[in-house]
């Protein structure tokens, strides 16, 4: 039987080797059915870690769940209900002791021109992005800063998927646009206060991801206009978007936090 101390050494090792190595962490993964999300999970795993996979399909959950056997629980359910987050946070850390990074990713998209956007589908769409990354940071924070407080270091990294969207804005899509720049700055608050505890916590704003989601715009009618901003002239794959926030769940990214990481092909720089 292997020794609790054998396999810290052993993931110290493992550690030492790939600093971008996961292995011993327990990953929370929102919108972990499909897209960015299902890669982030299958890349996180390949890393070495545990996922607590959420979304609120059950099929295309459990096809992940299945596919990585032992190495992911799925949680079915609405990010945006308050009882939901506190009850999967909860249940996660009594499965996996402890939650060492979060992925905030679950996302929903509800277009309209701002004079014909309803209420309905601007709740919606803030809902699912913003508060739900407010609400699984809140839940997920307080094991962490628990955790700092009873000595450990760096108990755990926070990662927020945002967009380009959420920084030059977009036409048909100001319920998106708003929440992704809402991400940014809770992003950045969360860094700035639990810094002092060892808690990382970053964003991710992503151009166009080949998702379900995007398929619209990548479609004939608008893919060259979107294809003519990228000056790498192609849109991300979904494995290739997992590789950064991968990276800054890991200890590559030790002395990263609160800033904005641009994975757009170039189609949004700033100085």
């Amino acid at each position: 039987m292997t020794s609790s101390v054998d396999e810290r050494s052993d993931v110290t090792s493992a550690v030492a080797a790939n600093p971008m190595s996961l292995a011993g962490k327990v990953i929370l993964v929102t919108g972990a059915g499909q897209g960015i999300g299902r890669a982030i999970t299958e890349r996180a795993v390949g890393l070495g870690a545990t996922v607590a996979a959420i979304d609120l399909n059950p099929a295309t959950l459990g096809e992940v769940e299945a596919s990585l056997p032992g190495r992911v629980r799925a949680f079915i359910g609405s990010v945006a209900d308050p009882e939901f987050v506190n009850r999967t946070v909860d249940e996660a850390v009594e499965a996996f002791g402890a939650i060492h990074g979060l992925v905030n990713n679950a996302g929903i998209t509800r277009p309209a021109m701002i004079d014909k956007m309803t209420l309905e589908n601007w709740e919606a769409v803030l809902a699912v992005h913003l508060t739900a990354s407010f609400l699984f940071t809140q839940a997920v924070g307080r094991g962490m800063v628990a955790r700092a407080k009873a000595g450990e270091n760096a108990p755990g990294s926070i990662v927020n998927i945002s967009s380009d969207a959420g920084v030059q804005g977009t036409i048909g899509q100001i319920n998106y646009s708003a929440a992704k720049s809402g991400i940014l700055g809770l992003t950045m608050s969360t860094a700035r206060e639990w810094g002092k505890y060892g808690i990382r916590a970053n964003s991710v704003a992503f151009g166009l991801v080949e998702t379900p989601m995007t398929e619209t715009i990548r479609g004939e009618k608008f893919r060259d206009t979107y294809m003519a901003r990228i000056p790498m002239a192609r849109f991300t794959a979904p494995d290739e978007a997992a590789l950064p926030v991968c990276f800054l769940l890991s200890d590559a990214a030790s002395y990263v936090t609160g800033q904005r990481l641009s994975v757009n092909g170039g189609s949004q720089m700033a100085a």
